[in-house]
């Protein structure tokens, strides 16, 4: 299981790194220019304390394993990173709009790679939490 941990936590530092090209790849300059100044900002905002949490996520993961392989500590920790990716499977499918990637080859390419990628890191850290060693 520690190489699985390992795994998603280098999976995640990758996540996290990703997030800081966001604004240009998605062209956030030009397309927020016409929402009011506080909803720009804590698009921003959000956007980098994501990040950084995945980053964190991904250290964690990477430098400290055991931890989570810790009866009471790792339990509790796995627990709640399985609860984020559990959530943010859920919202792959019932928040984000269809129109955004069916029928489109490589948005559905993206969307299976990402729906695959948040249910193995709900796997692994539910495993984890549940004491599937």
């Amino acid at each position: 299981m520690e190489i699985h941990i390992k795994l998603a936590g280098l999976l995640q530092l990758l996540l996290g790194i990703m997030h800081v090209g966001f604004p240009s790849y998605f062209k956030w300059k030009h397309d927020l220019s016409s929402i009011s100044l506080i909803n720009r900002q804590m698009l921003y905002v959000h956007t980098f304390f994501l990040a950084l949490v995945l980053l964190l996520m991904g250290i964690s993961g990477l430098c400290w394993p055991r931890l989570f392989l810790s009866i009471e500590t790792g339990s509790i920790l796995s627990g709640g990173y399985a609860i984020f990716w559990l959530l943010r499977l859920g919202f792959q499918f019932f928040v984000y709009k269809r129109a955004l990637w069916k029928g489109k080859t490589i948005e559905t390419a993206i969307h299976v790679f990402f729906s695959f990628l948040w249910l193995y890191f709900t796997v692994v850290y539910t495993c984890v939490a549940m004491g599937l060693r």
